[in-house]
């Protein structure tokens, strides 16, 4: 049996967040190996075979391969790709590229999803500045996962933080989503609005927080291939995700190594 409350969100038991977790730990540990693998000459396909054989070593699936269509373990987007990028061998990874790589697994019909965004070798300073800010409004997004809380502090706390840092663009139409049986759940979680909106926080709830930001304009279109999303400008993108339960005792980051332990007490 799968609890939801009254808008419909699937509220989870402390042994479902445990299954969950377990599922998150499979993507933490999967992303953390592409991190130290990725280098100048490797292509994404090259990461992908990667993610892949460390997800099934552990006994789990993809969550993405097959999912409507998609035809990869990762979503690789490189440069001006924001999300959605299929790995292909047609380019190498060179020095000075970013490249996000966005993961999900499924373990025991459970879900763990999470991406980061990497430099590979040295990279140019604005880069290295973009993935920082991207990475903290993430963080800042899921210390706001507070029990009583409105879903709408998140994309709040995400956009406050971004446009504290400069002039960058968040694309408006993507965003994070509930987690659990199914990759994508109810809720949609924007990353801007203004706080006090929209359902209100309880524990149990499993949240997928993953700002995505852009170093010029906020906008974006998708390419031929009907996946990939690239910003209109031509400028960088980076990308960060982690899976969130809502705990009493706060946030619980499922798919971090340390549960989000070191970042959120260092916010609190």
């Amino acid at each position: 049996m799968f609890k939801k409350n009254r808008q419909g969100i699937q509220i989870k038991s402390p042994e479902q967040l445990q299954k969950m977790r377990e599922a998150g730990l499979v993507v933490g540990r999967t992303l953390d190996l592409l991190k130290r693998s990725a280098e100048p000459g490797m292509t994404p396909l090259d990461l992908d075979a990667i993610a892949e054989q460390a997800i099934r070593s552990e006994g789990a699936v993809p969550s993405f391969k097959g999912y409507q269509g998609f035809p990869a373990t990762i979503c690789a987007s490189v440069n001006d790709e924001v999300v959605h990028g299929i790995p292909n061998d047609a380019r190498k990874l060179r020095e000075g590229d970013i490249i996000s790589i966005d993961c999900g697994a499924i373990l025991d019909g459970w879900h763990g999803d999470s991406a980061v965004t990497i430099g590979i070798g040295e990279v140019d300073p604005k880069l290295a500045e973009l993935m920082r800010v991207t990475e903290e409004s993430m963080w800042r997004g899921i210390a706001a996962l507070r029990v009583g809380a409105n879903l709408s502090n998140v994309g709040h706390a995400v956009e406050k933080y971004v446009k504290s840092q400069g002039r960058y663009g968040i694309p408006q139409e993507y965003g994070g989503h509930g987690i659990g049986t199914e990759m994508h759940m109810d809720p949609w979680v924007a990353n801007h609005g203004k706080p006090g909106r929209g359902p209100v926080l309880e524990e149990g709830m499993c949240l997928a927080i993953e700002p995505m930001v852009n170093l010029g304009t906020h906008r974006t279109r998708v390419l031929a291939d009907e996946w990939t999303v690239v910003t209109l400008d031509g400028r960088a993108s980076a990308h960060f995700e982690h899976s969130v339960a809502v705990t009493h005792n706060g946030p619980w980051v499922l798919t971090a190594l340390d549960g989000g332990e070191e970042r959120l007490a260092q916010l609190t």
